[in-house]
């Protein structure tokens, strides 16, 4: 079974055990918001994983691996950071498509870049949100770091990546 799965099972199971012993209803109240929260992203959650599927088949191995494999990995790097300032969607599209890349063979150095860089810049949030309420020069002084940094984050993430899974070995 999957560490991950365990760990979260283990999690769900600790804290319905605190939410009962906290209040008798509370695990009921707690389903029932997750009910709500999973009404409202459903959709989002199947569509990322049915576009991360035609990703899967649509993308040729030979492609994923000339653009995102480990044997150019400045280029990977490079296109992992355009893409991650560029593609729309938040995490729902996003990681469901990153797995799918990951599994079909793409390099963790240029995931990692588009990770951080999707996470840092968002075109989107800067403009309705930062830029109004904070002002251009924080908003700036925010966002030329977070263009620069994910290749050194990608590199950086390549190599501990390397380093965990040779540990793990």
């Amino acid at each position: 079974m999957d560490p991950s799965l365990l760990i979260l099972l283990a999690m769900v199971l600790i804290a319905e055990i605190v939410a009962l012993a906290w209040q008798r209803d509370m695990p009921l109240e707690a389903l029932k918001g997750s009910a709500r929260l999973l009404r409202g992203v459903w959709l989002d959650l199947l569509l990322g994983f049915i576009f991360a599927g035609l990703a899967d088949v649509l993308i040729p191995q030979p492609v994923l691996s000339r653009w995102l494999g480990s044997q150019h990995p400045a280029q990977a790097i490079l296109v992992g950071w355009a893409a991650g300032l560029l593609i729309p969607g938040g995490p729902y599209l996003v990681f469901p498509i990153l797995a799918s890349l990951f599994q079909k063979g793409a390099a963790p150095g240029p995931l990692i870049t588009l990770i951080t860089a999707k996470t840092l810049v968002s075109p989107v949030r800067m403009l309705t949100y930062e830029a109004p309420l904070l002002g251009w020069p924080l908003t700036l002084a925010r966002f030329i770091p977070g263009v620069l940094l994910p290749p050194f984050m990608g590199t950086l993430g390549a190599w501990l990546f390397t380093l965990f899974s040779d540990i793990g070995h």
